[in-house]
């Protein structure tokens, strides 16, 4: 998957009290001292290894595609079916995504659920009523909102874009299967918490959120690899 990077404006209204984006290592280190001096659960995860990686995807459609592409199949197949779709829209925007026949998409390996998000993803950007470029500037809640309202796009797409293709540092994929695990090793819980119940436990760590995020990943991987167990996929 290509990796273009354009760089974006920072808004301090939208990005709140950081009035940052986390586009590079000095951003996520500045996110992860701030979560230590928020939470010494943070302090301690970190403490033990949780060390977070930046990891960026392209921004705009592009990136909106390659995570919904990705969505519910392997890496292996993944890569697969996005190799076959940027062969037949080597630009791939979304006027050309919405301009594409069906056929062109199914012969890429697209199921008839990600053709719909897509081309309705494409047509709310081409109407104007999903500015992709414009949402680092917004509060992650509001960018949630205005994500979520296209058909097809959930709450996890909708945070791993505003976290991974625009470092939005407020972003939350509270729906993440391997954050309420590791939430749940960190807090010392028999059960993973819902998406809800992560959610609010989620607020002690505005407005680092999104980086919040990355520490619980790294804290998953590091737990699972002392532990001997497998990673979930």
């Amino acid at each position: 998957m290509r990796t273009r990077q354009t760089p974006h404006p920072i808004s301090p209204t939208g990005l709140g009290v950081t009035g940052r984006l986390l586009d590079c290592e000095a951003a996520l280190q500045e996110g992860v001292a701030a979560l230590a001096r928020l939470d010494p659960v943070m302090a301690r995860l970190v403490a033990e290894g949780a060390v977070p990686a930046l990891r960026k995807r392209p921004p705009g459609f592009e990136g909106l595609a390659g995570i919904v592409v990705s969505q519910q199949i392997s890496t292996a197949s993944a890569a697969a079916i996005w190799g076959r779709l940027t062969a037949a829209l080597p630009d791939l925007t979304a006027g050309a995504l919405a301009a594409a026949p069906d056929d062109v998409l199914r012969g890429a390996g697209l199921s008839a659920p990600k053709i719909r998000t897509l081309r309705a993803a494409a047509a709310a950007v081409v109407g104007g009523d999903l500015p992709l470029d414009a949402l680092h500037g917004r509060p992650a809640d509001e960018a949630h909102r205005l994500m979520v309202s296209v058909h097809g796009i959930g709450p996890w797409t909708a945070d791993v874009y505003l976290l991974f293709c625009l470092g939005h540092p407020d972003a939350f994929p509270a729906g993440d299967l391997a954050l309420q695990e590791a939430a749940r090793l960190a807090d010392g819980q028999e059960t993973r918490p819902s998406a809800a119940a992560l959610t609010a436990r989620a607020e002690a760590w505005r407005p680092w959120r999104g980086v919040a995020a990355k520490v619980l990943w790294a804290y998953y991987r590091v737990a699972k690899a002392r532990d001997g167990a497998p990673l979930a996929s």
